[in-house]
């Protein structure tokens, strides 16, 4: 295996007038838009379901998924399900495309002025779903917003341009902590802003698109709002003139070609090994509240403190205990230790008899996905140079997406006709069969 090739030494990085603080704040309130519309999905479906369920695009969807679900054995409640993992899975695979592109430009133009053109094209998203009166339009929507979603990727790739290679992986567990508390926050504002639906008190403004959840929509479009004018009075540049003229010429290629064309093998293997534990996580929160609902009969608000719990775990461990190991411990050790906590986790989980083993499976999760994401990025920066940060870390945001995208449906697929123990018993193997392939990482150069 060849050795990791080492980034640009700290003194030739740009004076580091950018604080980490700085880049939380940016995404957590860009993870607060994004995630206001998690758990609107159910009233979405039924709403456009009345609106357009009966002709045009919705129906032709509809009916190819009924005869799948129908084919499977399952009746046309599960079509429901599918159609919600098929919304879903349209703005992955744009983040999948999209996600690398924005990464790699962002190392040619510099970090700020892409973050401005993502957050900007993801607010014009927000305002075409809170007119989105049909729901061609409301798709319209999600596509623009997956689109322009590279915010992630180029923040995280802020954070490597303003970091010493010895802080560096503790410091993307900023980005963890700012996804957790986002993702924790955002559900809980878009389910409370949803009670709100224009259209009781103006129901004449249909006419002009607006919806039930306008509202939520309307909200994260204000977000958006508000983390440009936070980037553009705060936001510093990160990345060196000297970094950037080092970049390749960036330009919307396939992301598998693109993860093939890596030149380094731990780049390519360290993503391989992210991307296999994404697929195993991704396919536990696709079916947890499922299993919940079934095996202990949770409703609405069982499986709210249920992920409630899972979130703040996770913020607990990325936010804190990751950042304590790795200043004893390498990445490679921290990864492992990581996979093996998610593998307990998801047998926990699978196999829980009891609630409470339930809660104990997810706190294995939680502290296994806080080791295994700030190890991987960190792993995946320490082994690039300076001027491909933004390629490489997009990359791996884009086989994030890519998890996302093709997960739910095959995990829902496996839950409904092989039961819940499997789901979490193939995502235990998956998550061992990722830690076998992390054994042959290099320890990083710092």
């Amino acid at each position: 295996m060849s050795s990791p090739a080492p980034a640009s030494p700290a003194s030739s990085a740009p004076t580091r007038s950018l604080s980490l603080g700085v880049i939380f704040l940016t995404l957590y309130i860009d993870l607060i838009g994004f995630s206001i519309i998690f758990p609107l999905g159910p009233d979405l479906l039924a709403h456009y379901l009345k609106v357009d369920g009966n002709s045009g695009l919705m129906r032709s969807i509809l009916e190819h998924l009924g005869t799948f679900a129908h084919a499977i054995g399952r009746d046309d409640a599960y079509t429901a399900v599918l159609f919600g993992g098929v919304i879903s899975s349209v703005f992955s695979v744009l983040q999948f495309i999209f996600a690398p592109f924005w990464g790699s430009l962002s190392d040619r133009n510099g970090r700020r002025t892409i973050l401005v053109r993502t957050v900007a094209g993801t607010a014009l998203g927000y305002l075409l779903w809170a007119v989105s009166g049909s729901f061609w339009m409301f798709l319209v929507s999600r596509v623009v917003s997956g689109a322009f979603s590279g915010n992630l990727s180029v923040a995280t790739a802020a954070v490597a341009d303003v970091t010493t290679r010895q802080e560096r992986s503790k410091a993307m567990g900023i980005i963890g902590a700012a996804f957790g508390l986002g993702l924790t926050t955002g559900p809980v504002i878009g389910m409370l802003a949803a009670r709100w639906n224009p259209l009781e008190h103006h129901p004449s403004l249909a006419r002009f698109g607006i919806n039930p959840f306008s509202f939520p929509a309307l909200l994260s479009f204000g977000m958006c709002l508000v983390n440009l004018v936070w980037i553009r009075a705060r936001f510093k540049e990160t990345l060196s003139v000297e970094a950037r003229q080092g970049a390749i010429e960036p330009r919307l290629r396939n992301p598998i070609r693109a993860i093939l064309s890596l030149d380094n093998p731990s780049v390519r293997q360290a993503n391989i090994v992210a991307f296999l534990f994404s697929v195993a996580f991704v396919a536990m929160e696709s079916s947890v509240t499922f299993l919940a609902a079934d095996r202990f009969h949770y409703g609405a608000i069982g499986n709210g403190k249920l992920l409630g719990f899972l979130g703040v775990c996770s913020i607990l461990t990325q936010g804190l205990i990751v950042r304590v190991m790795l200043k004893r411990i390498v990445e490679t050790t921290v990864l492992k230790l990581g996979l093996v906590c998610a593998a307990i986790g998801l047998l926990l989980v699978g196999l829980a008899p009891l609630s409470w083993m339930l809660y104990l499976g997810l706190a294995f999760l939680a502290m296994g996905s806080g080791l295994v994401n700030p190890s991987t990025s960190g792993l995946i920066s320490l082994y690039s140079s300076a001027a491909e940060q933004g390629r490489v870390l997009g990359i791996f945001r884009s086989l994030g997406s890519l998890a996302r995208a093709i997960t739910p449906i095959g995990a829902g697929i496996i839950y409904f006709t092989c039961g819940s123990a499997t789901v979490f018993v193939a995502g235990s193997v998956v998550s061992l069969a990722s830690l076998a392939l992390s054994a042959t990482l290099p320890k990083p150069i710092k």
